[in-house]
Protein backbone atom coordinates (compact mmCIF):
# COMPACT_ATOMS: atom_id res chain seq x y z
CA UNK A 1 0.00 0.00 0.00
CA UNK A 2 0.88 3.97 -0.86
CA UNK A 3 2.37 5.22 2.10
CA UNK A 4 1.68 8.72 2.96
CA UNK A 5 4.28 11.35 1.82
CA UNK A 6 3.57 14.43 3.41
CA UNK A 7 6.25 13.78 7.15
CA UNK A 8 5.37 17.13 8.07
CA UNK A 9 1.28 16.59 7.52
CA UNK A 10 -0.89 15.85 10.31
CA UNK A 11 -1.46 11.83 10.16
CA UNK A 12 -5.33 12.65 11.15
CA UNK A 13 -5.44 14.16 7.67
CA UNK A 14 -4.79 11.07 5.99
CA UNK A 15 -7.53 8.19 5.08
CA UNK A 16 -7.56 5.04 3.79
CA UNK A 17 -9.53 3.26 0.79
CA UNK A 18 -9.52 -0.04 1.31
CA UNK A 19 -10.87 -0.06 -2.70
CA UNK A 20 -11.19 -4.31 -3.93
CA UNK A 21 -8.08 -5.54 -1.80
CA UNK A 22 -10.41 -8.81 -1.47
CA UNK A 23 -9.39 -9.15 -5.44
CA UNK A 24 -5.90 -9.21 -4.48
CA UNK A 25 -5.30 -12.30 -5.63
CA UNK A 26 -6.13 -12.55 -9.00
CA UNK A 27 -3.26 -9.98 -9.74
CA UNK A 28 -3.63 -7.83 -13.37
CA UNK A 29 -6.98 -8.92 -13.99
CA UNK A 30 -9.53 -6.48 -12.18
CA UNK A 31 -6.87 -3.87 -13.48
CA UNK A 32 -7.06 -4.89 -16.71
CA UNK A 33 -10.94 -5.15 -16.73
CA UNK A 34 -11.84 -1.68 -15.15
CA UNK A 35 -8.96 -0.25 -17.14
CA UNK A 36 -11.02 -1.65 -20.62
CA UNK A 37 -14.17 0.11 -18.98
CA UNK A 38 -13.07 3.26 -17.98
CA UNK A 39 -11.01 3.41 -21.75
CA UNK A 40 -14.26 2.11 -23.14
CA UNK A 41 -16.45 4.46 -21.17
CA UNK A 42 -14.56 7.96 -21.97
CA UNK A 43 -14.21 7.20 -25.67
CA UNK A 44 -17.73 6.38 -26.12
CA UNK A 45 -18.72 9.27 -24.58
CA UNK A 46 -16.43 11.18 -26.37
CA UNK A 47 -17.36 10.11 -29.66
CA UNK A 48 -20.72 11.18 -29.12
CA UNK A 49 -19.82 14.52 -28.27
CA UNK A 50 -17.35 14.62 -31.49
CA UNK A 51 -20.20 12.74 -33.78
CA UNK A 52 -22.60 15.16 -32.80
CA UNK A 53 -20.17 18.28 -33.03
CA UNK A 54 -18.51 17.52 -36.55
CA UNK A 55 -22.68 17.13 -38.15
CA UNK A 56 -24.50 20.26 -38.39
CA UNK A 57 -27.97 18.36 -38.62
CA UNK A 58 -27.46 17.02 -35.09
CA UNK A 59 -26.66 21.20 -33.78
CA UNK A 60 -30.69 20.63 -32.04
CA UNK A 61 -31.60 20.97 -28.58
CA UNK A 62 -32.09 16.83 -28.51
CA UNK A 63 -28.42 16.74 -29.33
CA UNK A 64 -27.25 19.04 -27.64
CA UNK A 65 -28.56 17.79 -24.30
CA UNK A 66 -27.14 14.49 -25.18
CA UNK A 67 -23.43 16.54 -25.48
CA UNK A 68 -23.70 17.71 -22.07
CA UNK A 69 -25.00 14.21 -21.06
CA UNK A 70 -21.75 12.34 -22.20
CA UNK A 71 -19.22 15.16 -21.21
CA UNK A 72 -21.06 14.52 -17.22
CA UNK A 73 -20.63 10.99 -17.68
CA UNK A 74 -16.98 11.51 -18.36
CA UNK A 75 -16.58 13.54 -15.12
CA UNK A 76 -18.36 11.55 -13.36
CA UNK A 77 -16.80 8.39 -14.09
CA UNK A 78 -13.25 10.23 -14.48
CA UNK A 79 -13.26 11.20 -10.71
CA UNK A 80 -13.02 7.53 -9.53
CA UNK A 81 -11.82 5.66 -11.98
CA UNK A 82 -7.74 6.69 -11.59
CA UNK A 83 -7.65 6.11 -7.90
CA UNK A 84 -9.73 2.85 -8.59
CA UNK A 85 -6.95 1.81 -10.61
CA UNK A 86 -3.93 2.89 -8.77
CA UNK A 87 -5.60 0.95 -5.92
CA UNK A 88 -5.59 -1.99 -7.79
CA UNK A 89 -1.78 -1.93 -8.69
CA UNK A 90 -1.10 -1.17 -4.95
CA UNK A 91 -3.49 -2.55 -2.95
CA UNK A 92 -5.28 0.30 -1.17
CA UNK A 93 -4.75 3.73 -1.14
CA UNK A 94 -4.30 6.57 0.89
CA UNK A 95 -6.10 9.88 0.42
CA UNK A 96 -5.91 13.06 2.38
CA UNK A 97 -9.03 14.39 3.74
CA UNK A 98 -9.76 17.07 1.70
CA UNK A 99 -9.37 15.37 -1.58
CA UNK A 100 -11.81 12.61 -0.09
CA UNK A 101 -14.45 15.55 0.84
CA UNK A 102 -13.50 17.15 -2.90
CA UNK A 103 -14.41 13.83 -4.41
CA UNK A 104 -17.12 13.34 -2.31
CA UNK A 105 -18.19 17.03 -3.89
CA UNK A 106 -17.70 16.37 -7.01
CA UNK A 107 -19.47 12.58 -7.36
CA UNK A 108 -22.44 14.06 -5.58
CA UNK A 109 -22.18 17.26 -7.77
CA UNK A 110 -22.29 15.62 -10.95
CA UNK A 111 -24.49 12.44 -10.12
CA UNK A 112 -27.25 15.44 -9.07
CA UNK A 113 -26.60 17.20 -12.48
CA UNK A 114 -26.88 13.97 -14.42
CA UNK A 115 -30.66 13.96 -12.57
CA UNK A 116 -31.36 17.21 -13.60
CA UNK A 117 -30.35 16.75 -17.24
CA UNK A 118 -32.03 13.89 -17.63
CA UNK A 119 -35.08 15.28 -16.68
CA UNK A 120 -34.34 18.46 -18.89
CA UNK A 121 -34.02 16.17 -21.78
CA UNK A 122 -37.67 14.17 -20.77
CA UNK A 123 -39.33 18.27 -21.13
CA UNK A 124 -37.19 18.77 -24.56
CA UNK A 125 -38.80 15.08 -26.12
CA UNK A 126 -42.06 16.22 -24.03
CA UNK A 127 -42.24 19.58 -25.86
CA UNK A 128 -41.02 17.99 -29.63
CA UNK A 129 -43.95 15.52 -29.55
CA UNK A 130 -46.95 17.11 -27.70
CA UNK A 131 -46.05 20.74 -28.88
CA UNK A 132 -44.09 20.00 -31.84
CA UNK A 133 -45.75 23.17 -33.70
CA UNK A 134 -44.59 25.62 -30.91
CA UNK A 135 -41.39 23.84 -30.50
CA UNK A 136 -38.56 25.88 -32.25
CA UNK A 137 -40.09 28.85 -30.29
CA UNK A 138 -40.34 26.77 -27.12
CA UNK A 139 -36.78 25.47 -27.10
CA UNK A 140 -34.58 27.23 -29.02
CA UNK A 141 -30.66 26.97 -28.60
CA UNK A 142 -30.98 29.72 -26.30
CA UNK A 143 -33.38 27.97 -24.17
CA UNK A 144 -31.52 24.42 -24.17
CA UNK A 145 -27.93 26.34 -23.51
CA UNK A 146 -30.16 27.68 -20.09
CA UNK A 147 -31.16 24.30 -19.05
CA UNK A 148 -28.51 22.64 -19.50
CA UNK A 149 -26.41 25.51 -17.65
CA UNK A 150 -28.57 25.31 -14.51
CA UNK A 151 -28.36 21.28 -14.64
CA UNK A 152 -24.59 21.76 -13.87
CA UNK A 153 -24.60 24.92 -11.68
CA UNK A 154 -27.61 23.56 -9.91
CA UNK A 155 -25.78 20.17 -9.24
CA UNK A 156 -22.37 21.74 -7.85
CA UNK A 157 -24.10 24.23 -5.96
CA UNK A 158 -26.62 21.70 -3.94
CA UNK A 159 -24.01 19.79 -3.10
CA UNK A 160 -21.92 22.28 -1.87
CA UNK A 161 -24.49 22.63 1.40
CA UNK A 162 -23.95 19.01 2.28
CA UNK A 163 -20.37 19.52 2.56
CA UNK A 164 -20.33 22.71 4.02
CA UNK A 165 -21.69 21.25 7.19
CA UNK A 166 -18.56 19.28 7.27
CA UNK A 167 -16.75 21.82 8.31
CA UNK A 168 -17.94 22.40 11.72
CA UNK A 169 -17.23 18.87 12.67
CA UNK A 170 -14.44 16.85 13.85
CA UNK A 171 -13.08 13.24 12.59
CA UNK A 172 -13.85 10.49 15.26
CA UNK A 173 -10.69 9.51 16.83
CA UNK A 174 -9.22 6.58 15.29
CA UNK A 175 -11.67 6.74 12.65
CA UNK A 176 -9.17 6.44 8.84
CA UNK A 177 -10.11 3.19 7.41
CA UNK A 178 -13.20 3.56 4.74
CA UNK A 179 -13.97 0.43 3.38
CA UNK A 180 -14.75 1.23 -0.23
CA UNK A 181 -13.34 2.60 -3.24
CA UNK A 182 -14.16 6.07 -3.69
CA UNK A 183 -15.64 8.71 -1.16
CA UNK A 184 -19.56 8.32 -1.08
CA UNK A 185 -22.08 9.73 1.52
CA UNK A 186 -22.10 7.26 4.16
CA UNK A 187 -18.71 6.65 4.25
CA UNK A 188 -17.82 10.53 4.42
CA UNK A 189 -20.50 11.32 7.24
CA UNK A 190 -19.07 7.95 8.83
CA UNK A 191 -15.77 9.59 9.45
CA UNK A 192 -17.05 12.60 11.90
CA UNK A 193 -18.70 12.93 14.76
CA UNK A 194 -20.28 15.46 16.72
CA UNK A 195 -23.91 16.51 15.61
CA UNK A 196 -23.28 14.33 12.06
CA UNK A 197 -27.15 13.90 12.18
CA UNK A 198 -27.46 17.34 10.63
CA UNK A 199 -24.88 16.57 8.01
CA UNK A 200 -27.03 13.26 7.22
CA UNK A 201 -30.54 14.85 7.25
CA UNK A 202 -29.35 17.51 4.72
CA UNK A 203 -27.85 15.32 2.43
CA UNK A 204 -29.97 12.60 2.56
CA UNK A 205 -33.23 15.60 1.77
CA UNK A 206 -30.77 17.86 -0.93
CA UNK A 207 -30.07 14.46 -2.30
CA UNK A 208 -33.47 13.12 -2.26
CA UNK A 209 -35.13 16.14 -4.00
CA UNK A 210 -32.37 16.52 -6.38
CA UNK A 211 -33.37 12.63 -7.72
CA UNK A 212 -36.89 12.24 -6.97
CA UNK A 213 -37.99 15.92 -8.13
CA UNK A 214 -36.30 15.39 -11.37
CA UNK A 215 -37.72 11.55 -11.69
CA UNK A 216 -41.20 12.79 -11.19
CA UNK A 217 -40.85 15.34 -14.09
CA UNK A 218 -39.43 12.30 -16.41
CA UNK A 219 -42.79 10.51 -15.12
CA UNK A 220 -45.04 13.05 -16.05
CA UNK A 221 -43.92 13.85 -19.11
CA UNK A 222 -43.30 10.29 -21.13
CA UNK A 223 -47.48 9.97 -19.27
CA UNK A 224 -48.29 13.16 -21.45
CA UNK A 225 -45.91 11.55 -24.33
CA UNK A 226 -47.97 8.20 -24.12
CA UNK A 227 -51.26 9.90 -24.32
CA UNK A 228 -49.70 11.95 -27.33
CA UNK A 229 -48.41 9.48 -28.83
CA UNK A 230 -51.29 6.71 -28.84
CA UNK A 231 -53.39 9.68 -30.33
CA UNK A 232 -51.81 9.33 -33.94
CA UNK A 233 -53.87 7.64 -35.77
CA UNK A 234 -51.13 5.19 -38.03
CA UNK A 235 -48.87 2.76 -36.28
CA UNK A 236 -45.97 3.84 -38.26
CA UNK A 237 -46.48 7.38 -36.92
CA UNK A 238 -46.30 6.29 -33.48
CA UNK A 239 -43.24 3.88 -33.96
CA UNK A 240 -41.92 7.39 -35.69
CA UNK A 241 -42.67 9.18 -32.59
CA UNK A 242 -41.79 6.85 -29.87
CA UNK A 243 -38.50 5.80 -31.35
CA UNK A 244 -37.28 9.53 -31.23
CA UNK A 245 -37.32 9.09 -26.95
CA UNK A 246 -36.72 5.32 -26.91
CA UNK A 247 -33.01 5.81 -26.37
CA UNK A 248 -33.71 8.31 -23.84
CA UNK A 249 -35.64 6.01 -21.81
CA UNK A 250 -33.15 3.31 -21.68
CA UNK A 251 -31.20 5.65 -20.12
CA UNK A 252 -33.51 6.77 -17.57
CA UNK A 253 -34.22 3.00 -16.48
CA UNK A 254 -30.36 2.15 -16.05
CA UNK A 255 -29.48 5.21 -14.34
CA UNK A 256 -32.54 5.24 -11.79
CA UNK A 257 -32.87 1.70 -11.68
CA UNK A 258 -29.09 0.93 -10.52
CA UNK A 259 -29.49 4.03 -8.14
CA UNK A 260 -32.30 2.16 -6.90
CA UNK A 261 -30.06 -1.00 -6.48
CA UNK A 262 -26.96 0.85 -4.87
CA UNK A 263 -29.01 3.62 -2.13
CA UNK A 264 -32.74 2.31 -1.84
CA UNK A 265 -32.44 -1.90 -1.71
CA UNK A 266 -31.24 -2.78 1.82
CA UNK A 267 -27.72 -3.63 2.02
CA UNK A 268 -26.36 -3.03 5.71
CA UNK A 269 -25.84 -6.75 6.06
CA UNK A 270 -24.25 -7.82 3.21
CA UNK A 271 -20.60 -8.39 3.11
CA UNK A 272 -18.24 -5.24 1.80
CA UNK A 273 -17.01 -6.73 -1.39
CA UNK A 274 -21.32 -7.39 -2.56
CA UNK A 275 -21.66 -3.48 -1.59
CA UNK A 276 -19.06 -1.99 -3.49
CA UNK A 277 -19.85 -4.47 -6.07
CA UNK A 278 -23.60 -3.22 -6.29
CA UNK A 279 -21.85 0.52 -6.34
CA UNK A 280 -19.75 -0.62 -9.50
CA UNK A 281 -23.61 -0.84 -11.52
CA UNK A 282 -23.77 2.83 -10.70
CA UNK A 283 -20.33 4.31 -10.60
CA UNK A 284 -18.85 2.23 -13.20
CA UNK A 285 -20.51 0.26 -15.48
CA UNK A 286 -23.69 3.03 -16.37
CA UNK A 287 -21.44 5.68 -17.82
CA UNK A 288 -20.35 3.05 -20.25
CA UNK A 289 -23.60 1.67 -20.89
CA UNK A 290 -25.52 4.98 -21.96
CA UNK A 291 -23.02 5.78 -25.23
CA UNK A 292 -23.63 1.98 -26.47
CA UNK A 293 -27.38 2.81 -25.45
CA UNK A 294 -27.64 5.93 -27.91
CA UNK A 295 -25.33 4.56 -30.44
CA UNK A 296 -27.40 1.60 -31.15
CA UNK A 297 -31.36 3.08 -30.73
CA UNK A 298 -30.47 6.02 -31.96
CA UNK A 299 -30.47 5.97 -35.99
CA UNK A 300 -28.95 10.02 -36.12
CA UNK A 301 -26.20 9.05 -33.61
CA UNK A 302 -25.36 5.80 -35.43
CA UNK A 303 -25.10 7.06 -38.80
CA UNK A 304 -22.89 10.56 -37.44
CA UNK A 305 -20.64 8.07 -35.52
CA UNK A 306 -20.38 5.77 -38.81
CA UNK A 307 -19.76 9.26 -40.98
CA UNK A 308 -17.02 9.99 -37.99
CA UNK A 309 -15.33 6.71 -38.41
CA UNK A 310 -14.93 7.13 -42.11
CA UNK A 311 -13.36 9.94 -41.41
CA UNK A 312 -11.11 9.39 -39.42
CA UNK A 313 -9.86 6.35 -40.60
Amino acid sequence: MRKSHGDNENQTTWLILVGFGELQHLGFLPFTLFLAIYVVTVGGNSLIVLAVASRRTLHTPMYLFLCHFSLLEIGYTSNIMPQLLQSFLEGGDTISLASCLVQFYVFASLAAAECLMLSAMSYDRYLAICHPLHYPALMSTWSCSCLATGAWLSGFFFSAFTLALAAPLSLCPGNRVIDHYFCDFAPVVGLFCGEVWIMWGAGVSISGCLTLVPFALIVTSYIFILRTVLRIPSGHGRQKAFSTCSSHLSVVGVFYGTLVVVYVAPTDHMPPLLRKAFSVLYTVLTPMVNPIIYSLKNQEVKRALQRLWRQLV
